[in-house]
């Protein structure tokens, strides 16, 4: 939707109103490059809000092993993309956003020109195979569309999409024939065998179905497509490398030129056209994870016709109808930043059904999602602290399927487990926790409810006790998990106490007196590991013995994963407060978050990790990773809450910079987006479940938030400079207001959260005893 605003200029005579103006989109400020070179893992290619389609550019074809050994190189390619490149291998449509480990990348179309060429070729001889040279000078990139001239071919390609369908444009030079390849072989962290089997159908002149199967990080994904040319194709063929012992009476026909059923293990496949007419080639692909008949079903109802503008308009009105959720007042800089990440928060998860609500379970089997959407693609270890809250503020209906596509998981899962780290019926099992349990729970605290509550208690219950999965029957019978018997058994603890607070507050409200006394008990457990000697978590052993010869700064082989003591020990979100006592106090807790942000970590207590990089760092605080999050707000707990201002403002600045590489650290499917955007607007949910949102700092000069029903949330900054980042007082709706946290229920009421802000704090605020968040220790459960 267009906004306009007057532009008023006073003449001689009196005033005069000059024509009003278009205010430019908020779809103008997504830069989807940014976080596309070296860290940030995104990728700059088409899609729409939680579409299946991502259709986006591979810059190369880089294996995930070599000589049977992992190749470190294959990090850098977990979109396919990387932004510093010379050479574009083609276009895929399936993609992770910001992810630290990949998949995907299926379907691989690459239009050329000239001499046929069936393999990519190298990026220091890109005429070696179907590849081509590209210029940023000639690419561009927003919401919804995809551009970039192919320079060896002189192909101008475009790319837009629907939920489902990809719809490819390229305009070719004057010559007579145009090859489109599709490479049924290429993978995002390949290696040999990843393709199971492929088949390519040829069912006319202009359309193509066909499938995979892949294993991977999903070991076992099928996935459907059908291709509708705009021209009829006058030739076709397949080569496959693969090496038969037996080819069965298949024999009789030469199945590699304009044989319309080719299936193999390893092969990729060509169309020719006449381009003579001067006409570009246009596709239409279709995604299912059903069968072909899905994706023909899905590519006829969303692209019915071969509008490209048309498409590519109704996927920028789209992303433009979510951008505009929240409307901010910052410079300019700020506003790329903030709508990036807006657009990133909005990738994934993806819907992951047909148009006729068809889907592919976890057990392999078709369902039918009546009255929901499926989703899938969840990255939960990272995405419950701050992503999935977002989305129970701007996506409750999203939110709330979200929850019943988790459960639906549970109930498929031959483990009869929520979900861990799924994507395309798969549960890939990456990372630790039951991070599932906080996404429901708190969804259920704020109201969303439109699924079967009993069973999604019964699935919080049952993925707690699953004792055989991941140290959890250790952390039964010890009370917590023992470092002699589980790796990362300190992390593991500390998140399972934070999950099982959840559970305990699920259990509180649905009047289950007994769980929610087993549980809260359970939720305290991070005591278990406190050290008073060397004043940190520490991992220990089944015996009662700490781990030996322990190191704080350290993170490998101390019983932590993807951090150190210094971070993790910071983890206790449901109680800050009992960790401040046990620390021995206020002043020293205060002098622990300082020193963590003051100090200097060497790079040999991080080389080994590849989602860790110096640029995510300040002092030993890890910004780039998301264990630490929620340690710049902790503050709020103490005398010094205004402590946080500095530190959030410092990240907002440095962290977050509108460039390829302005991330620090991996996006994470949206995680460190959702840090941005919560933060700028000067709260961030430290502890999902509790319904609260701890006030740091605001970073923009104003944010309208869309609630729901008509009404919006308003947070005004007045006097916010580059200097004046403390707070010197707070009202709400108009009155005075003293608490460092506000409620869901003040945010989604709707109202004004106004800061005045000051070049110094005021230190008297926020500090009395009733102003401090919520904490096992401090607040009746």
């Amino acid at each position: 939707m267009k906004r306009t605003f007057l532009l008023l200029c006073v003449l001689i005579g009196g005033l005069s109103i000059v024509e009003a103006q278009p205010v430019k989109d908020l779809c103008d400020y997504v830069d989807p490059f940014i976080g596309t070179q070296e860290m940030g893992h995104t990728f700059p290619g088409a899609t729409v809000p939680f579409g299946m389609v991502q259709l986006s550019p591979e810059t190369d074809t880089i294996p995930y092993s070599v000589n049977g050994r992992y190749n470190g190189e294959v990090y850098r390619y977990c979109a396919g993309y990387q932004y510093t490149d010379p050479t574009i291998t083609g276009f895929a449509h399936t993609h992770f956003s910001g992810t630290g480990h990949s998949d995907l990348g299926d379907f691989l179309i690459m239009p050329t020109t000239g001499k046929l060429r069936l393999n990519p070729g190298t990026a220091e001889q890109p005429e070696s195979g179907y590849r081509s040279r590209f210029s940023h000078e000639h690419e561009s990139a927003s919401p919804g569309y995809y551009q970039v001239l192919l320079q060896d071919y002189d192909i101008m390609a475009e790319l837009t999409t629907t939920t489902h369908t990809g719809f490819h444009q390229y305009s070719f030079p004057k010559t007579d024939t145009g090859h489109i390849i599709l490479d049924m072989n290429y993978n995002i962290y390949n290696y040999p065998g990843k393709v199971i089997w492929a088949s390519v159908r040829v069912e006319n002149d202009t359309l193509v179905t066909g499938y995979r199967i892949t294993r991977g990080w999903a070991r076992n994904r099928y996935l459907y497509f059908a291709m509708s040319f705009s021209k009829p194709m006058k030739e076709y063929g397949m080569k496959s490398d693969e090496k038969l012992l037996y080819k069965g009476f298949w024999r009789k026909f030469d199945e590699t030129k304009n044989f319309p059923q080719m299936e193999a293990r390893e092969m990729v496949n060509y169309f020719d056209f006449d381009v003579s007419d001067g006409e570009p080639v246009k596709i239409k692909f279709a995604l299912s994870a059903v069968s072909t008949e899905g994706a023909l079903s899905n590519l006829r109802a969303e692209i019915p016709d071969w509008d490209f503008e048309k498409t590519k308009a109704e996927a920028r009105q789209a992303w433009e109808e979510e951008l505009e959720k929240i409307q901010i007042q910052a410079d300019h800089d700020k506003m790329v930043a903030f709508y990036t990440s807006m657009y990133h928060a909005f990738i994934n998860p993806i819907t992951y059904n047909d148009v006729d609500g068809k889907y592919r379970g976890l057990d392999g089997n078709i369902y039918q999602a009546d009255g929901f959407t499926n989703y899938t693609v969840f990255s939960l270890w990272d995405t419950y602290r701050a992503l999935h809250p977002l989305f129970t503020i701007l996506q409750p209906e999203r939110a709330n399927d979200m929850v019943v596509s988790m459960i639906k998981h549970y109930e498929q899962s031959a483990h009869h487990l929520l979900p861990v780290w799924s994507h395309f019926n798969n549960e890939n099992w990456c990372m630790i926790g039951y991070h599932a349990v906080p996404v429901i729970v708190d969804a259920y605290m704020k109201g969303i409810r439109d699924y079967d509550i009993d069973k999604a208690f019964e699935a919080v219950i049952k993925s707690s006790t699953h004792k055989s999965y991941d140290g959890i029957g250790e952390y039964m019978e010890y009370g917590y998990v023992p470092f002699d018997k589980v790796n990362n058994s300190a992390s593991l603890t500390l998140e399972y106490a934070y999950d099982d607070w959840t559970i305990a507050k699920f259990a509180q409200s649905l009047g289950k007196t007994d769980e929610a006394s087993a549980y809260l008990k359970r939720a305290q457990s991070y005591k278990e590991l406190f050290d008073p000697e060397v004043g940190f978590i520490r991992a220990k052993n089944a015996d009662g013995s700490w781990k030996e010869n322990f190191n704080a700064l350290k993170t490998t082989g101390e019983g932590y994963i993807e951090g150190n003591a210094w971070n993790y020990s910071l983890y206790e979100p449901q109680d800050v407060a009992g960790y401040i006592q046990l620390l021995g106090g206020e002043k020293k807790f205060i002098s622990r978050l300082d020193s963590l942000f003051e100090m200097h970590l060497p790079d040999e207590f991080f080389e080994e990790s590849e989602d860790i990089d110096r640029v995510g760092i300040i002092g030993g605080y890890v910004q780039g990773n998301e264990p630490s999050h929620h340690v710049p707000y902790l503050y709020a707990w103490t005398s010094t809450p205004w402590k946080s201002a500095e530190k959030i403002h410092h990240i907002i600045n440095t962290k977050y910079n509108p460039a390829p590489d302005g991330l620090c650290g991996n996006d994470d499917c949206g995680q460190m987006s959702a840090w941005y955007l919560f933060s700028s607007m000067g709260f961030y949910p430290v502890c999902p479940g509790s319904n609260e949102y701890v006030i740091g700092s605001p970073c923009v000069n104003e944010a309208a938030i869309e609630v729901g029903d008509g009404k919006k949330f308003v947070m005004k900054a007045s006097n916010l400079s580059d200097k004046n980042i403390y707070i010197k007082s707070v009202t709400l709706n108009g009155k005075p207001y003293d608490k460092n946290f506000i409620t869901h229920d003040d945010l989604m009421s709707g109202g004004e959260l106004v800061f005045n802000m000051a070049a110094k704090p005021n230190k008297k605020w926020g500090t009395a005893k009733d102003s401090k968040p919520y904490s096992i220790s401090t607040n009746e459960f």
